[in-house]
């Protein structure tokens, strides 16, 4: 039967189906917890996306993502870089850089893919050939690490 014909019937005497209402009634609010936390949850990891690959995600991860999940790392981006720029004076301040404490300020890289100069803050341009090997400023490489061009060499 219909929901509004059992409301009907038990408004009008049927006392016997007010505990199947409010049991289908509990039901629907557990089902509705459950796909907010599913949706948070989801939120939570697309958020974290963004500190680990940066502005721009992989195709395989856009892939599994819905429209709404793209437009919703898109404004999320558009807010963490306004407000990047809002402190640490003119230039903003970077958060995504040194997500772990560094242990050394140079670190040596390996470069798995023809990327072209890059250029350090002493303005000194590095040409980053596939295979070829660099010691470089650490904070200056996690982004380009991230976004596998390069690969941290540990000795």
């Amino acid at each position: 039967r219909g929901s509004s014909s059992s409301r009907s019937e038990a408004k009008s005497g049927r006392t016997d189906l007010i505990f199947l209402i409010r049991f289908r009634h509990c039901c629907l609010l557990r089902n509705q917890r459950c796909l907010l936390a599913y949706l948070y949850d989801r939120l939570l990891r697309i958020r974290a996306l963004r500190w680990e690959y940066g502005s721009v995600l992989p195709n395989t991860i856009q892939f599994h993502m819905s429209a709404e999940e793209v437009e919703w790392f898109n404004r999320y981006k558009k807010s963490l870089a306004t407000y990047m720029r809002s402190v640490g004076g003119e230039e903003g301040l970077d958060l995504t850089q040194d997500i772990k404490p560094p242990k050394s300020l140079y670190i040596e890289v390996r470069c798995l893919r023809d990327y072209g100069e890059f250029e350090i803050d002493d303005g000194t341009t590095v040409l980053l050939k596939k295979n070829s090997q660099h010691f470089l400023p650490r904070w200056k490489c996690e982004q380009l690490i991230r976004q596998g061009v390069l690969e941290h060499i540990l000795s």
